[in-house]
């Protein structure tokens, strides 16, 4: 008979192929069912489009033929597979989330709200458990971008009361304009704007997330410390355009990332280019700005995105593109762009060291 250690035995020899580690070490054996001498796996893995799936299947069913020529293997299939940023304090703060990424910008106006939206829409739509937090106290985008009017409702016992965040296309959403009366103004100082912030990290049931995204505000000021010193993120993708004047405070929110310790992950362009009435790329805002970024720092280029009108029209239907228009150009984009974000994060994971705990 079988046993689950010797089927474990021949996946500790199969290596994950964009990480280069077997699937027992990354915790990616996500399903066993073995009936008799049919056997049947799901595994996870970085990549879920990755373009050899069935080379990678026959490589499987290969090594249990080696291994146990008596055994049939039915069935595999293939998950999302998301290392967790192993971090005590933020496991101690929010128990269940995986990973916590910072979508920030030097400055505002460069769409930075409409990335957030979309890149937390293309990362549940590879299958990942997603949150999105509305960080940006002062000028809430989330309720219009992804349509919600309701308010959060509140559970708790024993005297502890916790909100629950708004689900809409099946991620969880927090944001202040969920709290507020329309058509009025938060007029804060910034220690109750982060105050707000670490409420939506504590006292709201997130339960078990793969990712938790942060819609920041512009700048590098209160909140963005707020957050970098109440829980250790796993990383900052900063959104910039590609003119100069963007350039330099994306570098400046680059900087104040790095005397954190909180590393970026990424950067991504936003507004690359236009697509004029001949089918040519016009580069209105310059070109190459983002790529210069990566390049510079050492980063990752993530993504760039053109501008293009339905981005803003799904958008102000309170639908992101992705999920307004999947199939679109702009839509695989924005998809490629959260699996390039994936890798990172898996990566960076995967190397760094445990973080000691914080006492706040």
């Amino acid at each position: 008979m079988i046993t689950e250690k010797q089927i474990l035995d021949v996946l500790g020899k199969i290596k994950e192929p964009v990480l280069n580690k077997d699937f027992v070490t990354l915790d990616f054996i996500k399903r066993l069912s073995l009936n008799g001498n049919n056997l049947q796996i799901t595994l996870g893995i970085t990549d879920v489009e990755y373009n050899d799936f069935p080379g990678l299947k026959n490589s499987i069913l290969w090594h249990f033929k080696e291994a146990y020529p008596e055994l049939e293997v039915s069935r595999v299939d293939f998950i999302l597979g998301v290392v967790n940023h192993a971090d005590k304090q933020k496991d101690k703060l929010m128990p269940g989330v995986k990973n916590t990424i910072a979508v920030a910008s030097g400055k505002g106006g460069v769409g930075k709200s409409t990335v957030a939206a979309n890149l937390a829409a293309s990362l549940a739509l590879q299958g990942a458990k997603v949150g999105l937090i509305d960080a940006d106290i002062y000028g809430p985008s989330i309720p219009l971008m992804f349509g919600v009017n309701e308010r959060p409702k509140v559970i708790g016992s024993n005297g502890k009361n916790k909100l629950m965040p708004v689900t809409k296309y099946d991620i969880k959403l927090m944001s202040i304009g969920f709290l507020m009366e329309d058509n009025t103004a938060v007029v804060w100082r910034g220690p109750m704007a982060s105050s707000a912030l670490k409420q939506f990290m504590t006292e709201v049931q997130w339960e078990n997330l793969d990712y938790l995204v942060f819609d920041m505000p512009p700048g590098t000021g209160d909140i963005q410390l707020t957050l970098s010193q109440t829980i250790p993120l796993t990383g900052a993708v900063i959104v910039s355009t590609p003119q100069d004047i963007s350039l330099a405070d994306a570098r400046k929110g680059y900087l104040m990332f790095e005397k954190v310790n909180v590393p970026t992950l990424g950067f991504i362009e936003n507004m690359s280019y236009y697509m004029n009435a001949e089918g040519e790329k016009d580069y209105i805002f310059g070109q190459g700005g983002g790529k210069k970024l990566s390049e510079e720092y050492k980063t990752a280029l993530l993504g760039e995105i053109p501008i293009v009108t339905k981005i803003r029209e799904a958008g102000d239907k309170g639908k992101p593109i992705v999920i307004d228009s999947p199939d679109s150009e702009v839509s695989q984009i924005y998809k490629s762009i959260a699996r390039n974000l994936i890798v990172e994060i898996n990566k960076k994971n995967l190397l760094a060291p445990q973080a000691p705990e914080i006492i706040i």
